[in-house]
């Protein structure tokens, strides 16, 4: 059972409405997050947690307020006002030069059109640059240059003391929804249904001079890129509000694979048939990807699905794993998922391989008489083989995390420290492991004993 150990909980919503979803009972073995802290502050919704460290978060949203938290104790370290309006992104920028210690920023943009660097150590305003002709909606920090770039109508490159290296020129009015940094100081910039790709170039005469360069534009997608991440060096992946997923080459920016069929029985036999006579685009968007050197992880609609980038196909998928849209998915070191949802949920699943039925064995003494028996038997082996080599997989739900009564926007991973989420019902909440807190209150009450008995000791 959860215990709650600061403030308090609605009813979630969606519990009398549960249909195809999967579901668990109280007894979660597997589930090791059944103490929580409720974290309060915000007065509208929560959109955005990024970390700072090992230790502590940046939360921001809608009242345009970014507080400072410590992931261990839940302790509200800073409060930090400044904008106007609704945070539209948030990066951390840990910047350190030949003559400074290594700095702990965060850069924030709103959509009163304004960039603000705050340093996290004191809580206070480094910079504010106001000179946008649109909001900002993303932020990217190429670390190996020590530059950032922000996203609007323009791709605008900023060193740390946030002055303007150089920008492009105006591009669309729906401007850059998301960038990723690529290889050979490329990055690319999802403008509408169009992907493009951009090029950093210094200054080689030793001066701050720095240029942007379009080089080339990708028109692959059928529909407005929703989802953009980078794999590893040599691998990228977006999409889109259609339900299209590509995956690219980061090098040189050709398409390596897709998969636009996530939702089609057909495609995915094992998964139960849903008689519809249309999608709307709400159960075909892709909301958010995630991936590891192996797969990709996509958020479609109301579901999960697993798309392994060696085999080029779908491995597993939880076509309903919640009530509402999928928001947000994180891949966990130990073959686990968390995934959250406009349902207001929060779950754990686990990818699991499934065993397989021997393959069933040809009759051939028909083909026999015909001297048809060797190569019916080879190409069955072969057919059996393949079977072998190719495990299938399934998303096991081991774990629901019930507390927000709202859609929990997104959430972070702090390993033993626990997971923070954030929600529309104005709260952020650190779900903890029960038996680790336990160990670690029943350590502190036996050293104050100690520490008691050596005083009266000493007494």
């Amino acid at each position: 059972m959860l215990r709650w150990l600061i403030g308090g909980g609605r009813e979630p919503q969606g519990l009398a409405e549960k249909s195809s979803v999967q579901t668990i009972g109280e007894d979660q073995i597997q589930n090791p997050y059944t103490e929580l802290l409720v974290l309060k502050g915000h007065q509208d919704i929560v959109r955005f947690l990024v970390q700072i460290d090992d230790c502590r978060f940046a939360s921001a949203g809608d009242d345009g307020i970014i507080f400072l938290w410590n992931a261990q104790t839940g302790e509200k370290l800073y409060e930090l006002h400044g904008h106007t309006h609704k945070i539209t992104a948030i990066a951390p920028f840990s910047s350190s030069d030949g003559t400074e210690e290594k700095t702990d920023l965060i850069i924030t943009a709103s959509a009163d059109r304004t960039v603000i660097v705050w340093d996290c150590t004191s809580g206070r305003q480094v910079r504010k640059v106001s000179c946008f002709h649109s909001t900002v909606k993303c932020l990217t920090v190429l670390q190996r240059l020590n530059v950032w770039l922000s996203g609007g109508s323009d791709l605008c490159v900023w060193n740390r003391k946030l002055d303007l290296l150089c920008k492009t020129s105006h591009l669309t009015d729906a401007g850059i929804s998301a960038l990723v940094e690529l290889p050979k100081n490329c990055v690319a910039a999802a403008v509408g249904k169009e992907l493009i790709i951009f090029r950093l170039n210094a200054s080689s005469n030793g001066s701050e001079g720095w240029n942007v360069l379009e080089v080339k534009r990708l028109v692959d997608h059928q529909d407005n890129i929703s989802s953009l991440v980078s794999v590893n060096d040599l691998t990228f992946v977006t999409g889109s509000h259609v339900g299209e997923l590509i995956v690219w080459d980061a090098l040189d920016w050709t398409k390596q694979a897709s998969e636009c069929n996530f939702w089609d029985s057909s495609v995915h036999p094992d998964v139960q048939q849903e008689i519809k006579l249309s999608q709307s685009p709400n159960e075909t968007s892709v909301q958010h990807v995630t991936s590891d050197e192996e797969c990709v992880f996509a958020a479609v609609g109301k579901g999960i699905y697993v798309y392994n980038l060696q085999m080029k196909r779908v491995i597993a998928c939880q076509r309903t794993a919640h009530d509402s849209s999928v928001l947000h998915i994180e891949k966990l070191p130990n073959r686990q998922l968390i995934s959250c949802s406009e349902d207001g949920s929060v779950r754990i699943w686990e990818l699991r391989e499934r065993q397989q039925l021997p393959a069933e064995p040809v009759p051939t003494g028909f083909f026999n008489m015909w001297g048809f028996g060797r190569a019916n038997k080879q190409a069955n082996q072969a057919a059996k083989k393949m079977q072998e080599n190719t495990p299938m997989y399934f998303l096991e739900l081991v774990g629901d995390l019930i507390g927000h009564s709202s859609a929990v926007q997104m959430f972070l991973y702090f390993g033993e420290l626990g997971l923070a989420t954030c929600s529309a019902d104005h709260l952020i909440i650190l779900w903890k492991d029960g038996e680790r807190e336990s160990s670690l209150r029943s350590l502190a009450l036996f050293k104050k004993l100690a520490q008691n008995g050596d005083l009266q000791l000493k007494l």
